[in-house]
């Protein structure tokens, strides 16, 4: 029987023992499927809703990460993080194979809240890391290289058929959100 703890879903924080600076913080992001898709899914919504937000939501995100992560770092109370962060990818998924088209206040508060979790996370990892300005700045740009992937792959929603293979791209990214909480 596989337990919560040996599926490898919102696991990519160890919580200690970091080996610290650039390099690792740049990884980070890609060792984790949630990571993964949490941040390609922001550059996929938001090139998905176009003008502006393909420019903010993957502004916003690392800006309000980087707010979370010192709230970690300081002890600052969040709800169950690694929920908030599984949340997100389900959310994220969802948005885009609903294709929803909030207000543009709306999008960046959701992306922001999230950014805050994702942030959180690594915030209370960083005081163990070898080298936590170095790993800080890695997981931000691997952030930021992450939502252009995901801007790069959502340009297809400008062509009708490309819209469509987006939104289901949207729904397999739920559905493994939902997964993460299983």
């Amino acid at each position: 029987m596989i337990t919560a703890i040996e599926v490898p879903m919102v696991m990519a924080h160890a919580g200690t023992g970091l080996a610290g600076g650039f390099g690792a913080g740049f990884a980070h992001p890609f060792g984790g499927l949630d990571h993964l898709l949490a941040m390609v899914s922001v550059g996929l919504w938001g090139a998905f809703l176009g003008d502006p937000l393909v420019y903010r939501l993957p502004v916003v995100f690392p800006g309000l990460m980087v707010c979370g992560a010192v709230f970690g770092m300081v002890g600052v109370l969040f709800p169950p993080v690694e929920w908030g962060v599984a949340f997100s990818v389900v959310a994220l998924g969802a948005s885009i194979a609903m294709a929803w088209r909030p207000a543009v206040w709306m999008a960046i508060a959701i992306v922001a809240v999230f950014g805050l979790f994702h942030g959180y996370a690594h915030g209370k990892e960083l005081p163990s890391a070898a080298e936590p300005v170095g790993y800080a700045a890695g997981f931000v740009l691997a952030t930021g290289s992450l939502h252009l992937s995901g801007i790069g792959l959502g340009t297809i929603a400008r062509w009708r058929q490309g819209a469509w293979i987006v939104r289901f791209a949207g729904m397999g990214i739920a559905v493994i959100g939902v997964w993460f909480f299983l």
